[in-house]
Formats: C-alpha cells, sequence, structure tokens
C-alpha cells in the first residue's frame, strides 16, 4: 500500500479523468476554473455513455460551486462556459431521457397511490387485508399501515 498525495501528483504525468476530478478539490482557487475548463473538455472529448459524461460535468460544476460559494450557479455556469454545452444536441437527448424517466416514475408513483386510496373503503367494506394487498398488487406491510392509521384515527 502506497499513500498518493494528490498536490504532489504531477499532471503532466497522469492525464486520467477521473484522477483530474478529484485534483479539482485541491487545486487552489486561482487555478481551479482553468482546470476544470480542461476537464469538461477532456470529459465530452472522450465521449463515451452521454449519461456519464453529463455526471462527471455535473461533478465539476459542483466542486466549483464550493470552491466559489459567493458565486451563483449561472455565474460559475458562464465561468465554466457551460451554457454553450446545454444547446448541444447531446446534452438536450440527455435531458430529454432524464425528463422521460421521470414521467414514468411519476406515473408508476399515482398509480400506487390511487391504490392505496382504495384502501380504507375496502377495509370499510370488511374486504381482509391480505385479500386487499393481494387484490391491488401492492405490499401487504403498505396496507397494514394504512389499516393501523384507521383504528388509531
Amino acid at each position: 500500500m502506497q499513500r498518493v498525495y494528490l498536490d504532489e501528483l504531477e499532471t503532466s504525468a497522469n492525464r486520467s479523468l477521473g484522477i483530474g476530478v478529484v485534483k479539482l478539490v485541491v487545486e487552489p482557487e486561482e487555478n481551479a476554473a482553468n482546470y476544470a475548463k480542461q476537464l469538461i473538455a477532456q470529459a465530452r472529448q472522450e465521449g463515451g455513455d452521454r449519461l456519464s459524461a453529463r455526471a462527471i460535468i455535473d461533478l465539476i460544476e459542483t466542486i466549483i460551486v464550493y470552491k466559489f460559494p459567493q458565486l451563483s450557479r449561472q455565474e460559475v455556469e458562464e465561468m465554466l462556459k457551460l451554457s454553450e454545452l446545454k444547446q448541444t444536441r447531446v446534452y438536450q437527448e440527455a435531458l430529454e431521457e432524464g425528463r422521460q424517466e421521470g414521467r414514468q416514475e411519476g406515473r408508476q408513483e399515482g398509480v400506487k397511490e390511487g391504490k392505496l386510496a382504495a384502501v380504507p373503503l375496502l377495509l370499510k367494506a370488511g374486504v381482509s387485508v391480505e385479500e386487499i394487498a393481494q387484490q391491488l398488487e401492492v405490499e401487504i406491510e403498505a396496507v397494514r399501515q394504512i389499516a393501523q392509521q384507521q383504528s388509531i384515527g
């Protein structure tokens, strides 16, 4: 096992994007913005998965936000030239993918909430907790919790 100090890593010897992002944490403020721009360019260039490149860029942006707490998010985006990125097709596609996933999760959550809203009525009608869970295809524990809340209230 060997101890490695981030501030002692040579920049030319190691061009790893991951190590570069970690080094950004200890980079002095006067160099941080330029170094972050280089890392963003490297993330874009290495390509790979669109969403992972976007995640790396978001991480870089977050590190810079913490390094410069006096700046607004817009100022940080301007400093790192990220507004240009948001206009790219890759960014727009990744954003749309995220929105679609969010809509799908929202629909699923809404269906579950709708089913659970029927539980009190079914309990009043005398249907057993087990049968409600089975018929509505929800977890029995959720039905038990609603039944317990009704008996308390």
